[in-house]
């Protein structure tokens, strides 16, 4: 398995794959029209023509970027996917040379494998504030903050 970007024909595959996790209280939604308009955020992995996971990468500003909607089908879970999706957004972080990336999660122990620490979501840049203003959670997020500097290549 390996991991590719996203094609405009993976949208679907992906808006069920996060949607359903959404459903169960694990991310956030996004709406189709929101996947379409960010596709260049987005890798996916496909074993066959199936999609099986993906993971965004969205940059907020010059040194800063998130990680999120990392989805992995149930049934390919704790097979190294997530590692690889996790691993595809630091290169490309690397490679654009941005200094920090972040993420807001219910599942800290995953990032912080990948060298993520927490830190208190109002460290984060008021740029993030822009899309929680958004979220059906907020303002009471129950989501965990984490950080990771990022080594250039």
């Amino acid at each position: 398995m390996k991991v590719g970007k996203a094609r405009i024909d993976d949208i679907p595959q992906v808006h069920r794959l996060v949607n359903y996790f959404a459903a169960k209280g694990d991310m956030l939604p996004r709406a189709m029209s929101e996947l379409y308009e960010n596709i260049r955020d987005l890798f996916v992995v496909k074993d066959n023509e199936q999609l099986i996971a993906c993971a965004a990468f969205h940059i907020f500003w010059s040194d800063l970027a998130e990680i999120r909607s990392v989805a992995v089908a149930e049934d390919k879970q704790d097979q190294g996917v997530g590692a690889l999706l996790i691993q595809a957004c630091l290169d490309e972080a690397g490679d654009l040379g941005l200094e920090t990336v972040f993420t807001l999660t219910n599942k800290p122990d995953f990032f912080e494998r990948f060298g993520f620490h927490r830190v208190d979501v109002m460290e984060l840049p008021r740029k993030v504030w822009g899309e929680c203003q958004r979220c059906p959670k907020f303002p009471n997020c129950d989501e965990i903050a984490l950080v990771r500097n990022v080594e250039a290549p």
